[in-house]
C-alpha cells in the first residue's frame, strides 16, 4: 500500500513550476550512416503514433509528437509523474539529401527515421581514359640555337 509523502509531492510541483522546459522537450535521439543512408533513431515513449508529425521544409527535417495521459472519471492518484508533454527535435539535413525518399517507422517507443543519400552526394569513381592516338614528341639535342620539336 503507498502512503501519501506530502514532501516528495511538493517536490514534485516545485520542479514542475520552476522546470525551465516547460516548452517542448527533446526527445533522445542517435543518427548514424549504414552505407548509403542515414538512420535517425529516438526514443518516444507512451507516444500514440498518430500525433507523430514529420516533415521536411528544404533542408530542415521537423519531428514533433504528442503524449497525452487520459484519467478516468473517480480515479483517485496515489502518484502521478509521468506528464502529457509535447516533444520536438528539429535538423538541418544539409546538401545531398533525396528528401523525397525519406521514410519513418514506430515501433517500441522508438521512431526510426531512414534519410537516403542522393544519387549526386554519394562517392563514385571517376573512370581514366588513354587516347592511343595521342602525340609522340621527339626532342633533339641541339646545338646553339633553339631547335623546334617535331612532332
Amino acid at each position: 500500500m503507498a502512503t501519501n509523502d506530502p514532501f516528495r509531492e511538493l517536490d514534485r510541483i516545485a520542479s514542475t513550476l520552476f522546470d525551465p522546459r516547460r516548452g517542448p522537450r527533446r526527445m533522445p535521439m542517435d543518427l548514424y550512416r549504414d552505407g548509403d543512408h542515414y538512420v535517425l533513431t529516438a526514443d518516444l515513449p507512451g507516444i500514440d503514433p498518430g500525433s507523430v508529425d514529420i516533415d521536411v521544409d528544404g533542408q530542415l527535417l521537423t519531428i514533433r509528437a504528442e503524449r497525452t495521459l487520459t484519467t478516468g472519471e473517480g480515479v483517485k492518484w496515489i502518484t502521478r509523474e509521468r506528464e502529457a508533454a509535447s516533444f520536438l527535435r528539429q535538423l538541418n539535413l544539409g546538401q545531398g539529401i533525396d528528401t523525397e525518399g525519406i521514410a519513418a517507422n514506430y515501433a517500441n517507443g522508438v521512431l526510426s527515421v531512414t534519410i537516403p543519400v542522393s544519387e549526386k552526394a554519394k562517392p563514385r569513381r571517376i573512370e581514366v581514359s588513354t587516347n592511343a592516338e595521342a602525340p609522340v614528341f621527339k626532342a633533339h639535342e641541339s646545338s646553339d640555337a633553339p631547335q623546334p620539336v617535331e612532332q
